[in-house]
């Protein structure tokens, strides 16, 4: 490794030992990157030299009217900011940094600034609570924290010494998007506009993203400067294939790196706008495009179908791309969003241990019911329990290669997520003669029904397609007969009732769209389904309710 710029050396120090790290594949021109590198500077530096200082950045929404904020006035806030770090709070290359804040520019100041000073910035989604935010803070022994002055609360709880969730090591808190004498928006005002990055290593760790929607103590994922600079240089180059006139917009929280490229590092690679709004609902994203004319929309499956029967009452002309990721796409959802829009979406299957997506298809390379192919770059199989790939057509292991992967921090479960070099997301799937990958399920959550292999996200799929059914999740449930059977949650459509009569049509239709084992054995009736806030079914939470 590059001799690393961090006095801080926590993170380096926490790396798994490196015979536990996947295979990296890194001579491919598209990350051939040098041995020093800030991917701050890289973002906004490099992207202002190419000739866009005067092109907007970053949209917000201020008094209910688009406001511009340019390539040259990001970066000024960003050095601002990053003098109030260094010359204020005296934080050091390497010290951990807890980011607090929905999208917003404030946001996005925050990160970028603690990138370009040589910290490890640390996001975290602004709906975790003071027990959830200690586990982070602990694990990754955080000593400062820069939180949206609307989210104190819970930040507040794990600096009071009173409070059983107190964490002696947070020593500082710095607010931001705040008026007050003290904020980080208010001291850097007087900050000079220039800020030298500091000489980090390409190598050097950038970034801890936790993972989202788990059980269990938190999974911290260390991602290096060049990984946040390949996730925009390869599925982006290859698949989104974005340019400088294009408007990004969507839902996922910058603190996911779902939304952290989508939504930020994606259209600043190339000079192009993000729109940054927090809390939209299906209507207001829509709205959201029409207003701010965006091109291009990431969110999860259950917004675009959400959104499908909306889509007839607002103009979205502009919109042509859309991109899909954080859970299953059933391709019912695809073929609604086709219908309403006229857009092929673009599905894709990532993780936050690969920082971004690996997989998936665009255009006329769209295949029914595939997520798509490994994005150039990368890598992928099925493998069986021995790491041994399985035959085209055959469930698998999936099993993962390319120039990110997964290096937990300080977590015995790396040896669980890399096997042989081979980084294992804990899906299964399965591959075509071509190379298409046919998503099945996560690992454990296959259901071995009387001997069959039954996916979740296949029956899901078959009941969105009924007219009676909005939303739906599928699970096994233990059974002494059949060891387990299938179990439906369904949200009805309003004007349909929930009773037996309409079990009986659901299940029938399920028995005749596919092989009649796979059909739901139970089903509930819910008014919701328990997501995360990054949009994704909570199927563990489903096994609580049965």
């Amino acid at each position: 490794m590059e001799p690393s710029a961090h006095v801080d050396t926590f993170a380096r120090d926490n790396l798994p030992p490196q015979d536990q790290w996947p295979v990296f594949l890194l001579d491919n021109p598209d990350v051939d990157y040098p041995a020093r590198l800030n991917c701050a500077t890289e973002l906004l530096e490099r992207t202002i030299e190419a000739g866009y200082r005067d092109r907007p950045a970053i949209w917000s929404d201020v008094d209910g009217k688009p406001h511009a904020t340019t390539y040259g006035e990001l970066l000024a806030l960003v050095n601002r900011s990053a003098h109030v770090l260094v010359d204020e709070m005296g934080l050091q290359p390497g010290n951990r940094v807890l980011l607090r804040g929905p999208n917003t520019l404030q946001m996005a100041v925050a990160m970028f600034a603690a990138l370009k000073a040589g910290l490890v910035v640390v996001p975290t989604m602004p709906l975790l609570r003071a027990k959830e935010l200690k586990q982070i803070i602990v694990k990754a022994r955080i000593s400062a924290a820069l939180c949206d002055a609307r989210l104190t609360g819970e930040l507040a709880r794990c600096t009071d010494p009173a409070d059983e969730f107190y964490c002696p090591t947070l020593t500082q808190t710095r607010r931001f998007h705040d008026d007050s004498a003290d904020s980080l928006d208010t001291l850097a005002a007087s900050k000079p506009a220039h800020f030298t990055a500091c000489d980090t290593a390409a190598d050097d760790v950038c970034l801890i993203a936790f993972t989202s929607g788990t059980t269990g103590a938190p999974k911290g994922c260390m991602h290096f400067h060049r990984d946040v600079i390949a996730m925009c240089d390869l599925f982006p180059r290859h698949v989104l294939k974005p340019s400088s006139n294009d408007i990004f917009c969507g839902t996922p929280p910058l603190a996911f790196t779902f939304g952290l490229g989508g939504l930020l590092c994606f259209p600043l690679r190339v000079g192009a706008s993000t729109v940054l709004v927090e809390k939209l609902a299906p209507e207001t994203l829509l709205v959201l495009v029409e207003r701010f004319g965006a091109t291009v929309m990431f969110t999860a499956p259950t917004f675009y179908r959400q959104m499908a029967p909306l889509v007839a009452q607002h103009n979205v002309s502009t919109l042509k791309k859309t991109v899909s990721a954080g859970e299953a796409l059933p391709d019912s959802t695809r073929r609604l969003w086709h219908d309403a829009t006229g857009i092929d979406m673009i599905d894709g299957i990532g993780g936050t241990e690969l920082i971004h997506i690996f997989i998936a298809a665009q255009g006329d390379e769209i295949r029914a019911n595939a997520i798509g192919r490994a994005v150039p770059g990368y890598v992928v199989q099925a493998v069986d329990d021995d790491m041994r790939p399985v035959p085209p057509g055959t469930i698998g292991k999936l099993a993962v290669r390319g120039p990110t992967g997964c290096r937990y921090l300080a977590d015995d479960r790396q040896l669980r997520f890399v096997r042989d070099g081979w980084n294992l997301p804990g899906d299964s799937v399965y591959l075509d003669t071509d190379g298409y990958v046919f998503y099945q399920a996560r690992a454990d959550d296959m259901i071995v029904s009387a001997g069959y292999n039954i996916s979740g996200p296949e029956v899901e799929s078959v009941l969105l397609q009924h007219e009676a059914v909005a939303e739906c999740g599928v699970i096994g449930i233990p059974d002494e007969t059949r060891g387990q059977i299938v179990k439906a949650f369904v949200v009805l459509n309003p004007g349909y009732t929930a009773d037996d009569k309409t079990v009986a049509q659901l299940q029938d239709f399920v028995k005749n769209s596919v092989a009649p084992y796979k059909y739901p054995r139970v089903i509930t009736f819910v008014g919701a389904l328990p997501r995360t806030e990054t949009g994704k079914l909570k199927r563990f939470e489903l096994r609580t309710m049965t």
